[in-house]
């Protein structure tokens, strides 16, 4: 599609946006020629964006192509090198969050600030409490928070305590603090990360609601299509700089994808039928206690068979990852048992993290730089983690560099990583190229089980095709893949089964020819609407 000079701003290749006449009051925001630099590193080149009144303007663009840095200095966090912001039509300086408030702007982040001690209303008034008598302004707090209530669909118990909310409703709880404070402009970030894909509707009726009532929304997604459903105007950045603008009506997934990568990008998942085989893993009642006393999981029964991906679903926090870690070792189970390539594990007879990889399990974990990576190990060294005892990395006495160099070259190649150099800290790739390092030890290892946990979070459009790709190729080659992961697109399609975790149990499976977000939401949220009611117990698959 060819560019066109909108409402959003210029279109690539335009003259910087400060050499255009200034757009008057028609626009919340306007940004002119933003630059950001920290130290030799120049996070945003001449950005410009422009945001209609009234609209939901969507940026996009990979990680590090400079879309946190610009609303950091739209809301304060940041001071911009040069450059100029107007809102509502006039020049703003933006010294600090503070300011940013008191220009109308509110900001929801990804990871909510709030005291889970204090109730909704205490954390919403906090800081903004209405003078020396706090009686007079908590009164004052509590009717207008009921009627922002009413007018935005917000509903949230103002008296409960945050720490025993959801996760949805912990959202409306930062809108409506922002909204208490004044806001006109809401920037919300990466919004739907964490919820169910109900949650996900409902807060795209608040948006909807709050764009009726005159706010200004600015949608900062990786999800192109959130994108696509929500937003007016959308703009792309790539490598620090303002590349695209477009009328969200008039342009595509396929298109944003590209404009964000530099390069066409196959967003669907193209595999073959599976052709299942022997099981490799199989779960009978398995438990797990923390360390803490709180039972994690809750009596788990599932298989996985080679030549097949089995997928777990389920919103962050109702045992996948303890079902990774019991499965790869790191944890004991309290109660039942698992059998791996005809190995039986159990609490008496815990799996060893090192035993268990020895007989043909690969890990890819859901936190790479917590479990996957040693930050401060060169690739190199990054690459032959669990494998540092093997002869083929060993000499006489000292390790061989030279053996270790030559392998980390090869991977490299073979998974693009970028930029090719064995010597660079772990702690210096890019998260995707981060990714692949993990993802290349472990499957270039030929293991007969491979767990993979959240195999794309945090990872670049272009680098979540090339793993994509990879899981596929592993499962073609009769491997057994148990893959978890919050993205249901992910889940619907790389699975050749489904399963639905809630609160430490396995809900339900679905065959993904049958499976929509809606039906695998609920199940998500402890509802199997195949079944009446509630669904508490666990599921042989």
């Amino acid at each position: 599609m060819t560019g066109q000079n909108i409402p959003g701003g210029s279109t690539a290749g335009d003259a910087p946006c400060a050499a255009q006449p200034a757009q008057g009051h028609d626009f919340a925001i306007e940004l002119r020629d933003i630059n950001k630099h920290f130290g030799p590193v120049h996070a945003n080149k001449d950005v410009c964006l422009r945001v209609r009144k009234g609209s939901v303007h969507g940026i996009i663009g990979e990680n590090g192509a400079g879309k946190s840095t610009l609303m950091s200095i739209l809301y304060g966090y940041y001071q911009a090198s040069s450059g100029t912001i107007f809102i509502n039509g006039r020049e703003t300086k933006i010294r600090d969050p503070q300011a940013a408030i008191a220009a109308g702007i509110g900001m929801v982040f990804q990871h909510f600030k709030l005291v889970d001690t204090f109730t909704v209303l205490e954390n919403i008034v906090l800081g903004a409490e209405g003078g020396f008598l706090l009686a007079e302004g908590v009164r004052a707090a509590r009717a207008a928070l009921q009627r922002l209530e009413r007018e935005y669909e917000l509903q949230v118990d103002i008296d409960a305590v945050v720490g025993d909310l959801s996760v949805g409703l912990l959202q409306r709880v930062e809108i409506l603090k922002a909204l208490y404070r004044g806001a006109d402009i809401l920037v919300l970030d990466e919004p739907t990360g964490v919820l169910t894909p109900q949650e996900a509707d409902h807060l795209f009726r608040i948006l909807a609601a709050l764009k009726a009532q005159g706010k200004t929304i600015v949608f900062i997604t990786h999800k192109l299509r959130e994108i696509m459903a929500i937003t007016d105007y959308v703009s792309v950045m790539r490598h620090g700089e303002m590349v695209a603008h477009r009328v969200t009506a008039e342009t595509s997934p396929e298109e944003l994808a590209e404009l964000m990568v530099g390069r066409k990008v196959l967003l669907r998942v193209d595999k073959t039928p599976a052709h299942p085989a022997a099981t490799v893993l199989e779960t009978d009642n398995l438990a797990m206690t923390d360390a803490n006393g709180v039972q994690r999981l809750k009596g788990v029964s599932f298989s996985v068979r080679a030549g097949e991906i089995v997928g777990i679903a389920g919103v962050a926090g109702n045992g996948q990852s303890e079902l990774l870690e019991v499965l790869a070792g790191m944890q004991p189970p309290s109660g039942g048992r698992f059998v791996f390539n005809g190995h039986a594990y159990d609490a008496a007879h815990p799996a060893d993290a090192r035993g268990i990889r020895a007989q043909g399990l690969g890990h890819v974990p859901e936190d790479r730089n917590r479990l996957g990576l040693v930050s401060s190990f060169s690739a190199a060294e990054a690459a032959i983690l669990g494998r540092q005892d093997d002869p083929l990395f060993n000499g006489l006495i000292l390790m061989d560099e030279r053996r270790i160099r030559e392998n980390c070259l090869h991977l490299m190649e073979k998974y693009d990583v970028r930029p090719v150099d064995p010597a660079l800290p772990a702690a210096n790739f890019s998260g995707g190229n981060q990714q692949k390092i993990v993802l290349a030890r472990e499957i270039e290892r030929d293991p007969d089980l491979l767990l993979v946990g959240q195999p794309t979070r945090g990872v670049d459009i272009g680098a979540i095709e090339f793993i994509h790709r990879r899981i596929i190729e592993m499962r073609d080659a009769g491997k057994a893949v148990l893959l978890v992961s919050v993205e249901l697109d992910e889940i619907m399609s790389l699975s050749d089964r489904i399963l639905v975790m809630f609160d430490g149990i396995i809900v339900g499976e679905v065959d993904p020819a049958e499976a929509d977000e809606k039906l695998l939401g609920l199940m998500m949220a402890g509802v199997d609407p195949r079944r009446d009611g509630p669904s508490r117990e666990g599921a042989q698959a």
